[in-house]
């Protein structure tokens, strides 16, 4: 082991290692990538702190000047991290260390701060550190060596993704430990992808619990579950106590709850900012709170030196957490006890969660009241404070003591006082007892009210008089309790009221010789009770017969139904052929008279056709229409002729349909020629455009010539190639109209006055 190390484990204390620390500081495993399993409480934070020396410092005492972080450390939690961070800090305080925190909920521009002037070793939270790796606040470059502690937790926290990003990140050559209670196969696949060859290492004792603490489960009362707390904190009287509960209502009421009872408490749940946080940790370090009632924020990694008991309010969800919530006590060889509050209802679910972490607990009752009383005294008698020395000024104010009291009334007083610093114990009901549940109409046994006198009083439901508002009126203006007041009856004019005799005077006495309570109120003494109602019981209630419905059978059978005869229709037949139908002549008739430009007229003659069956199809004869619109029919053998084509005729493009030739320069400036080309002009643009001046071409030249031109058969020029961007160019079809109107100035055309082939600006418009 490096020197420095084995130094400051000695000013600390340790004779000797954990099997943990032992087999991670094994030599053959120096340079090795670790995935150790251990239990809570064996030492896992000094184990990787050993483990990573010889990586960190080689055979040097000391660190070099700190630069680029040499080592990372994530942690689950921020209580976790910081406590990471103050294990290594002494740790390896010898060698010249400087840390470097990345936490949630801490000032961000501080750490940055604090990377900027140089670290040795980082720790920090996932989502925090992969800010910082983002920010390129955090140079990864250097690192030697990259810590997972509690990696299961992380993985449970959702932290996968941000564990995937860092481990890419940091170079491949660096160590990866990884420190876990339990090994899962989402851990295992992790290091697997991120680790090389690594070393499992187990120093948990499989199958067997914690020897070092001792697990109770306590049955109380459904009601009794808070007032169990207390009882147990008041009897183990430990210098250090937590409280876990499931939800952040549970931690806030039980922590009003143990205040108002005289406890020195704290709370931690993650709607505490990290000051907070940070702050009620160090009062249960501190001495200045000895409970810290807690979500399971602070079930991993968190040790505080002199906690000796844990108390499960509320039963964890799973094995793990009563595992790791159970090993906040019994730490680095010291005993603690677990403690499950375990209502009727939670019985088989208890039994379930030791079953499944492989735990034998101590099943039992919640401490009672006496018990605490008698645990009270056997600690007053046992105090060392009787074995301490007897100072002068002490002596001095004893003997006035004696000499004004006796030692019975001392000795009296100093036990009043010495009970009057501690918390009252709670009376706790019979958890075997079956609990009364209004909603399903149980009622509670009650002791018979009496014996009693009635009163009639002088307002009923007339008056509006109610129970409610008359029995604080009785009891403020008769100087009664509401143990002392029975039933109240509240009739139409008056109401009966039912007091017991003994208060029965006093009441007299109260209300004086007016007899009157207050807002006028008249009270009358009765010589007996008040008749009931007459409400005839629920059972002498006659019954209402609903009478039976007598429905007739139909005793026939359905096979005997006699056939349905459909009568004859009276409607004669339709025996009039379709050929008679009469020609339809509406359509002159019903012509518009303003129509003159269309004139239909009627048919000339009706069809006549044979009477046929109608199930024969009738073969369709077409009839002549004279109408204007449409010709009459075509006589026999009429052939449309078929046009000719252009090409076909002589002296006619084939194209366009005109006849061929020279054709003179158009508008557009098109010289002469076929297709309205000619030799040394520009093809398209009029002259001078965009400052050319004559006899230079305008774009592109002309390319290779075709056709007879090519062949030597025509003086021509060369064809253009064809552009579709100039629309002189473009082909219209034979016999359609051209798209739009021709323009009339070819864009870009000299202005008036301009010279030609010269630029010239546009007017101005005064």
């Amino acid at each position: 082991m490096i020197s420095s190390l084995s130094d400051a484990l000695a000013e600390r204390g340790y004779d000797s290692l954990t099997p943990v620390q032992e087999a991670v500081t094994a030599p053959e495993l120096q340079d090795a990538d670790l995935l150790v399993s251990a239990q809570t409480g064996s030492g896992k934070t000094v184990g990787f702190g050993l483990a990573i020396g010889h990586t960190l410092l080689g055979d040097e005492y000391r660190l070099a000047p700190p630069a680029a972080p040499l080592a990372l450390i994530i942690a689950p939690t921020r209580e976790l991290a910081l406590q990471v961070m103050r294990e290594l800090a002494w740790l390896y305080a010898k060698a010249g260390v400087r840390m470097a925190s990345c936490v949630g909920g801490m000032d961000m521009r501080e750490e940055r701060r604090n990377l900027e002037r140089g670290a040795h070793i980082v720790v920090g939270t996932p989502g925090r550190l992969v800010d910082h790796i983002k920010r390129r606040s955090l140079d990864m470059n250097s690192l030697r060596a990259v810590v997972l502690d509690e990696a299961d937790e992380m993985l449970d926290l959702g932290f996968r993704e941000d564990l995937e990003f860092m481990l890419g990140e940091a170079p491949a050559d660096r160590r990866t430990l990884m420190f876990s209670a339990t090994v899962p196969p989402m851990i295992a696949n992790l290091a697997k992808q991120f680790q090389r060859d690594a070393v499992r290492v187990n120093t948990a004792t499989s199958g067997k619990q914690h020897s070092d603490i001792t697990y109770q489960a306590l049955r109380v009362a459904q009601a009794d579950g808070e007032n169990a707390i207390i009882n147990t904190l008041r009897y183990h009287d430990a210098e250090n106590a937590i409280v876990f509960a499931n939800t952040r209502a549970a931690v806030n009421r039980l922590t009003a709850r143990f205040s108002n009872r005289g406890f020195s408490v704290v709370c931690l749940s993650g709607e505490l900012s990290q000051n907070e946080r940070t702050h009620a940790l160090q009062a249960m370090r501190d001495g200045r709170a000895r409970v810290c009632v807690a979500t399971d924020v602070a079930a991993r990694g968190i040790d505080l030196p002199n906690l000796e008991l844990v108390i499960h309010a509320d039963l964890p969800t799973n094995a793990e957490a009563l595992l790791h919530r159970s090993g906040r006590t019994g730490r680095a060889g010291r005993k603690g006890i677990s403690a499950l509050i375990v209502g009727p209802r939670d019985v088989k679910k208890a039994e379930r969660l030791l079953g499944w972490a492989k735990i034998k607990a101590e099943w039992g009752v919640a401490p009672t009241a006496d018990e605490i009383l008698r645990r009270d005294e056997e600690r007053l008698l046992t105090d060392p404070a009787w074995d301490e020395d007897i100072s002068e000024e002490t002596a001095t104010f004893a003997a006035k003591l004696l000499e004004q009291h006796s030692p019975e009334k001392v000795a009296a007083a100093y036990l009043r006082l010495y009970r009057a610093r501690q918390s009252a114990p709670e009376e706790l009901g019979n958890p075997d007892e079956r609990p009364t549940r209004p909603e399903r109409g149980e009622r509670a046994d009650r002791t018979p009210f009496g014996p009693s006198k009635w009163f009639a009083l002088s307002v009923g439901r007339d008056n509006k008089a109610e129970a409610r508002w008359l029995l604080p009126l009785l009891c403020r203006s008769g100087n009664l309790t509401k143990e002392s007041i029975g039933a109240i009856r509240v009739q139409d004019s008056e109401t009966y009221v039912e007091i017991l005799e003994s208060s029965a005077p006093g009441f007299l006495n109260a209300i004086g010789a007016a007899q009157e309570l207050e807002d006028g109120v008249g009270v009358r003494p009765m010589d007996d009770a008040p008749p009931r109602p007459n409400r005839a019981p629920s059972s002498d209630k006659p019954k209402f017969d609903k009478p039976k419905f007598d429905k007739p059978k139909f005793d026939k059978p359905r096979g005997d139904k006699p056939a349905y005869d459909k009568p004859a229709s009276d409607k004669p037949a339709y025996d009039k052929p379709r050929a008679e139908k009469p020609a339809y002549e509406a359509v002159a008739q019903t012509a518009p008279a303003q129509d003159a430009a269309v004139q239909h007229s009627p048919r000339t003659e009706a069809v006549e056709a044979p009477a046929e069956p109608r199930s024969e199809k009738r073969a369709f004869e077409k009839v002549p229409y004279s109408g204007d619109r449409k010709p009459a029919s075509k006589p026999a053998g009429f052939k449309k002729p078929k046009p000719q084509v252009a090409g076909d005729l002589p002296g006619v493009s084939k194209y366009t349909g005109k006849p061929t030739g020279s054709k003179p320069a158009g508008k557009f400036g098109k010289p002469e020629g076929k297709f309205g080309k000619s030799e040394g002009k520009s093809y398209g643009k009029p002259e001078g455009k965009f400052g050319k001046s004559e006899g230079k071409s305008f774009g592109k030249p002309a390319g290779k010539p075709y056709g007879k031109a090519a062949e030597g058969k025509s003086d021509g020029p060369a064809k253009p190639r064809f552009s579709a961007s100039d629309p002189s160019q473009r082909v219209t079809r034979p016999g359609s109209k051209p798209a739009g109107k021709p323009a009339g100035k070819p864009r870009g055309a000299p202005a008036r006055g301009a010279k030609p082939g010269g630029s010239s600006a546009p007017r101005r418009k005064d």
